[in-house]
């Protein structure tokens, strides 16, 4: 019996048995490999000229070409090395840096290099001794103090002072308090406020003050993907407009606050861009923005802008008087509306749309009964109905008199004055029998 393949004449894409690669995968990537391997743009850059996506590229190229990922860390090795080599970092240190001091802080870390101190250790591996003395006090503390209580118990004390110096200690000491407490600033704030060095700090807490530094790091992780604005985010700033930006749009955002003035009139008069103002609001005054419109807002939530209002809050600042007046006065809508100089057509399109009950009931009046008919239709009829209620003339003559439909008529009877029908038609009987 045929196989598939055969029968269908389709031969079945297999994986490369060597680099595990599909063949149609390695051709989507063959030249974004190629630019990666011979350039130095970034991997957004080489997505952007070859079409593919930057998650795609970066996993196939840490999959299938890890040696060309490590030559971009500085770390030159064949294919079958390269497989056994991690990427995994210290917080701070760089791979290549790591690669570049790996075997000078194993020979720290060991007993066959006690005797030598670490700028010895630094030259027999042709490196820098106070930059590998650095690497040790910021990435590996648990190896100097490990050669410390060794050289003390072999009698290899040196006698040099360790640790922290009390000048050095003083000049910080303020920032430090600053760092410890309950508002977390940042260390370029604390250095600012205190006027000392921004990189001679942040090397003292490296140094000297580790846990505090991991506490910070603790918080700012907790605050990662949180914006809330007087709080930190996960770079530790605090989410915040800048002074600038806040003074540029102080103006408008209390007219925003204040008065039922547009976005687009606001900024039209304060001089600013409109688009500007508008995306400032959006980041920065959200709670402005929905207690103009009318939806309930909740930091950290995303509003529901489906309960929005349709109209602006100055035109509900145009209509108000002229609603009240309607209310209180229950005159016709047009006469309201030429009193307040406004057009009635929209004057009553926006009633129907934001003022439905108010709407609904314009122009009606009760009868005695406590029925609603329309003003316009009870001045109409009036005449006729009194005809009709003391008079045998039919419906249909009424109508033709006073030039209106005989069907109207007669519906308007039965629906609002159905006595007066029962009247009529006992009128009518009585004069047949006179007759």
């Amino acid at each position: 019996m045929e196989s598939t393949e055969k029968r269908t004449g389709a031969v079945q894409p297999r994986c490369n048995r060597q680099s595990g690669v599909r063949p149609e995968t390695e051709a989507k990537y063959r030249e974004a490999v190629k630019l990666y391997a011979s350039t130095s743009l970034s991997c957004r850059e080489i997505c952007r000229i070859c079409g593919v996506t930057p998650s795609g590229l970066g996993g196939h190229i840490g999959k299938y070409h890890r040696d060309l990922l490590l030559a971009r860390n500085n770390i030159r090795c064949g294919k079958e090395e390269a497989r056994h080599i991690k990427l995994n970092q210290l917080r701070g240190q760089l791979p290549a840096t790591r690669a570049k001091y790996k075997e000078a802080i194993a020979a720290c870390d060991s007993m066959e290099y006690i005797e030598c101190n670490v700028s010895e250790i630094a030259r027999e591996f042709g490196l820098s001794g106070t930059n590998l003395g650095r690497q040790l006090r910021t990435h590996y503390p648990e190896v100097l103090e490990f050669r410390e209580r060794a050289r003390q118990r072999l009698g290899l004390d040196d006698g040099l002072p360790r640790g922290t110096r009390p000048w050095c200690k003083e000049q910080y000491a303020e920032a430090v308090q600053l760092l410890r407490s309950d508002r977390y600033i940042t260390v370029q704030e604390a250095a600012e406020r205190c006027d000392v060095s921004y990189s001679g700090l942040e090397q003292h807490l490296i140094f000297y003050h580790k846990k505090l530094v991991y506490n910070r790091i603790k918080i700012r992780k907790k605050a990662v993907r949180q914006q809330r604005k007087g709080e930190i985010t996960g770079r530790g700033t605090v989410h915040a407009p800048s002074p600038a930006q806040e003074e540029k749009y102080a103006g408008a955002v209390r007219l925003y606050r204040t008065t039922p003035m547009s976005a687009a009139q606001i900024a039209k008069q304060t001089g600013v861009s409109k688009k500007g103002f508008y995306a400032h609001l959006q980041k920065w005054h959200m709670d402005l923005v929905c207690r103009r419109k009318g939806i309930p807002y909740e930091e950290g939530r995303p509003v529901d802008w489906s309960k929005t209002r349709k109209y602006n809050p100055a035109t509900a600042a145009k209509y108000a008087e002229a609603i009240a007046r309607l209310k209180e006065s229950g005159l016709p809508t047009a006469q309201i509306a030429a009193e307040f100089g406004l057009h009635p057509e929209c004057f009553r399109q926006y009633l129907k749309e934001h003022e439905p009950e108010l709407h609904a009931g314009l122009g009606m009046v009760k009868t005695d009964k406590g029925n609603v008919m329309s003003r316009h239709s009870m001045g109409k009829y009036a005449e006729a109905l009194q005809l009709y209620a003391t008079t045998t003339e039919s419906i249909k003559s009424l109508a033709r008199r006073f030039g209106f439909n005989d069907c109207a008529f007669g519906q308007f009877i039965r629906r609002h004055f159905p006595e007066l029908h029962e009247q009529h038609q006992k009128l009518v009987q009585q004069v047949k029998k006179v007759k």
